[in-house]
C-alpha cells in the first residue's frame, strides 16, 4: 500500500541528492527536509546514510514535536534544529543544512560574509549572518535545539524570508526558503558568496563594503515591489 507521505519523501529524497550534485558535502554530511504545513510534518534525510546509496523509502517523517511518523531509520542528527526553524519561521518549506568547504570556513572563522559586491546584493541586502559561538551549558543540554536557538537569536532582529541564509558559528551554513527546492538554490548561492568575498579578501584584506546605493539597487531590482529581473510569468 502506497504511503500517504509518499510524495512527501520523494521529493526529500530529491533534493537531497542535489546536496552533493550540486558539490555542497562528502559522504554522509548534511541534510535537507521538505514541511508539509497542512500536516504538520516533515521528511528529512535519515543520520549517517551515504548519499549514493540514499533511497525514497529511507526517508523519515518527523512531527513538529519530534515523534517519528513513518520510517525505520533513525532521522537526521540535526532533526531538532530545523524543527526549532520551522515552529518559529512562518512560510518556509525546506531546510538545507551543508557543510559546504567556504561557507563552513567563514563558520569557523566566526565571522559573517560581508556584502563586497552586486552578486551578494543580488541575493540579500546585508552581510550573511554569523551566530554566537554556542556556550558549554547549550552544548551540554540539548545541542540540536540550542543549535536552531543560536540561530533565532540571530534573527531576533531580521526577517527569514529577506535573509534566507546563516552560519553557525563553528559548525556550519544553514539556508531555507518557501520551497525545498529553493532551499537548495539559496545553499549553493551562500557557497558561492562565500568563495567570491574569500578570493576578495585575499586580493585585498581591507576591501570596502559595496556602497548602500548600489546594495539597495541589485537588491530591489530582484526582490522589491518593481522588481524587473528575469520574466514575467504568464
Amino acid at each position: 500500500m502506497k504511503s500517504v507521505f509518499q510524495e512527501l519523501k520523494e521529493r526529500a529524497w530529491a533534493v537531497n541528492l542535489e546536496i552533493p550534485k550540486r558539490g555542497l558535502a562528502i559522504y554522509t554530511f548534511g541534510n535537507v527536509s521538505v514541511f508539509d504545513p497542512a500536516r504538520g510534518v516533515m521528511a528529512i534525510k535519515p543520520s549517517g546514510v551515504d548519499y549514493e546509496r540514499l533511497a525514497i523509502e529511507d526517508m523519515v517523517v518527523v512531527d513538529l514535536a519530534g515523534r517519528i511518523v513513518e520510517g525505520e531509520l533513525r532521522p537526521s542528527s540535526d532533526t531538532r534544529t530545523h524543527l526549532v526553524l520551522y515552529r518559529a519561521f512562518q512560510g518556509i518549506g525546506g531546510i538545507v543544512h551543508t557543510h559546504s568547504t567556504y561557507a563552513t570556513g567563514w563558520a569557523q572563522a566566526r565571522r559573517p560574509i560581508p556584502i563586497l559586491g552586486t552578486t551578494h546584493a543580488d541575493h540579500l541586502a546585508e552581510d550573511v549572518p554569523c551566530t554566537a559561538i554556542m556556550d558549554e551549558h547549550a552544548v551540554e543540554s540539548d545541542y540540536e535545539t540550542e543549535t536552531g536557538n543560536q540561530i533565532l537569536a540571530c534573527f531576533r532582529d531580521r526577517n527569514p524570508l529577506q535573509v534566507p541564509m546563516v552560519l553557525v558559528a563553528g559548525h556550519g551554513p544553514f539556508t531555507w526558503a518557501e520551497t525545498p527546492e529553493k532551499a537548495v538554490y539559496n545553499a549553493v548561492v551562500l557557497e558561492e558568496l562565500a568563495k567570491m568575498a574569500f578570493v576578495t579578501c585575499g586580493i585585498h584584506p581591507d576591501a570596502p563594503r559595496l556602497p548602500d546605493h548600489l546594495v539597495r539597487k541589485h537588491f530591489e531590482r530582484k526582490h522589491g515591489k518593481d522588481a524587473y529581473y528575469g520574466q514575467e510569468s504568464k
